[in-house]
């Protein structure tokens, strides 16, 4: 086998798309269902508005552009939504620093239009009076991101991908040279020369298991999902604070609104993050902040139901930065992980990326700021010898 893929998320399936795409033989392993993780947990945002010029925006805007081909090549729907994006500001201050982020932003070729008080109720009517204005990005977009690893891993299937769900990999074996020959299960081994870590927030444990190092640990946040309300809100719409937040490395509670309607009715409140370890316990805090947050972007939201909570742990790399390419001590253990909250966006442009270097094809985007090796140490990472 040319490749054993572990971790059935997005990444993990968009992993084995173009892999089994490229004439790759592949399995992908996951110790429980397709988007049993992070990316189940998710709000399916496909995002290059929250995104400061360098190479995270570029690879968000390879996926975009591959995302929406993939809308039309998968055999079923992925309610890929290109909805664009709605960022508000609620005073002249917090406008001034997104009129720069944005200016910034459009010089990269990212489309982006300000937007004045009036516009920001034509787009968005149930919008909270007072905004000081705000900026459209009609790139943004949105899928259904546990639907889309089904439809990535079932295409890969029909490529000749194999799909191993309910076993959990033990083992990383590696030759007496240090070189990965295979995967373990409490059932099964795999041998292949070649192993994806797309493990997500448990992506570190793999990278020990194959005798690497790599810090990722998971970042709490919660979603709300209201009854159904068809049509109530048209965009992905934030405030302005979300941009900091998602650059930010606080481990306490952060919040702030993240408002958006989804093709089946209900809409999702965001968003949260804390660095908590492991614990799903439900934070009254969290949901009080969210609900009082995206009920004053929206009033109109106060009378309505929620109907269920629920939380998920993004993969958080201390840089912002995913991990995409070969580990730097173990031969043959390329990493896709620690894309944090933006792994179903970017997922597409990193399965490719990944296949790239596998195959020794040209890469179609440059990667090099996501190598592994700028986050792993020589001291830590020392290849275990003929297991």
């Amino acid at each position: 086998m040319d490749l054993v893929v572990i971790g059935a998320g997005v990444v993990g399936a968009a992993c084995a798309y173009y892999a089994a795409q490229a004439g790759l033989s592949v399995a992908v392993v996951d110790r429980g269902p397709v988007a049993g993780g992070t990316s189940g947990s998710g709000e399916g945002n496909l995002l290059v508005s929250d995104k400061e010029p360098g190479p995270e925006l570029e690879l968000a805007r390879m996926s975009l552009s591959l995302w929406g081909e993939l809308a039309h090549a998968l055999p079923h729907d992925i309610e890929f939504e290109l909805k664009g994006g709605l960022v508000v500001a609620e005073d002249d201050e917090q406008l001034r620093r997104l009129r720069e982020f944005a200016t910034a932003q459009a010089r990269c070729g990212v489309a982006v239009e300000e937007v004045d008080t009036r516009g920001l109720r034509a787009r968005e009517p149930h919008l909270a009076p007072g905004l000081a204005g705000g900026f459209h990005y009609p790139e943004d977009a949105q899928v259904q991101p546990a639907r889309a690893a089904a439809r990535l891993l079932e295409s890969a299937g029909r490529a000749g991908a194999r799909l191993i769900l309910g076993e959990e990999v033990t083992a990383v074996t590696t030759t007496p040279d240090g070189r990965v020959s295979g995967v373990r299960t409490a059932r099964r081994r795999l041998l292949t020369g070649a192993v994806v870590n797309a493990a997500g927030t448990w992506a570190g444990r793999i990278a020990e298991l194959a005798g690497s190092h790599l810090p990722v640990q998971p970042r709490r946040g919660f979603v709300l999902v209201t009854e159904p309300l068809p049509s109530l809100i048209r965009h992905k719409v934030y405030a302005a604070g979300y941009v900091a937040d998602v650059a930010s490395g606080e481990a306490e509670l952060q919040t702030s609104p993240v408002v958006e309607g989804t093709p089946a009715g209900p809409v999702l409140i965001g968003a949260s993050r804390e660095r908590v370890g492991f614990d799903r316990r439900i934070s009254a805090e969290a949901v009080q902040r969210l609900a009082g947050a995206a009920t004053g972007l929206f009033p109109v939201l106060a009378q309505v139901r929620v109907l269920r909570i629920y939380c998920g742990f993004r993969p958080y790399l201390p840089d912002h930065l995913p991990a995409i390419g070969p580990d730097p001590y173990v031969s043959g253990l390329f990493h896709a992980c620690g894309h944090e909250g933006a792994g179903i966006g970017l997922a597409p442009a990193t399965g490719l990326a990944i296949t790239q270097q596998l195959t020794g094809e040209r890469a179609a985007v440059d990667v090099g700021p996501f190598d592994p090796g700028r986050l792993v140490e020589p001291a830590a990472a020392q290849p275990r010898r003929g297991n």
